[in-house]
């Protein structure tokens, strides 16, 4: 089944000027005529034109709601099978991997030996300052 994307693109509101292209009517179908053709050289397809609501902001607290014309296109999807296209990589030993691993992290023990571990100790941070709940000396509660 073939799968498509699709791209939205507002409708142009006005005409375009070209030579030789003459009246309202005449310049809005060019205008119209070159977002087509941009859109096929693209390799988008056309597929409708939809009308839909869109509610703005009015002022600074009301909203209104405006009509908004929008052209739809289309192109296949062409989707990449990764899996049969590329094969899957070699997975990696876990045993190497857990040497490499310890090895980064302690380079200059040798392997096979474990590093002397001591009791555990607090950092040396100093006890906060007491001080007693309440206002300080001379200070009147609130």
């Amino acid at each position: 089944m073939t799968q498509y994307e699709y791209k939205v693109v507002p409708a142009p509101t006005r005409g375009q000027r070209a030579p030789g292209v003459k009246g309202t009517a005449d310049r809005f179908a060019h205008a119209l005529t070159v977002l087509m053709n941009q859109m096929a050289a693209d390799g988008w397809e056309y597929l409708r034109a939809d009308t839909l609501p869109c509610e703005e902001r009015q002022g600074l607290r009301s909203r209104t709601t405006v009509y908004q014309n929008l052209l739809v296109f289309r192109r296949a999807h062409v989707a990449h099978d990764i899996d049969a296209e590329t094969p899957a990589p070699a997975q990696p030993d876990p045993e190497q991997m857990a040497r490499t691993a310890a090895l980064s992290l302690h380079p200059e023990v040798p392997e096979g030996e474990a590093p002397e571990l001591g009791p555990a100790r607090a950092p040396d941070i100093p006890p906060p300052p007491e001080r007693p709940l309440g206002p300080a000396e001379g200070e009147e509660p609130r």
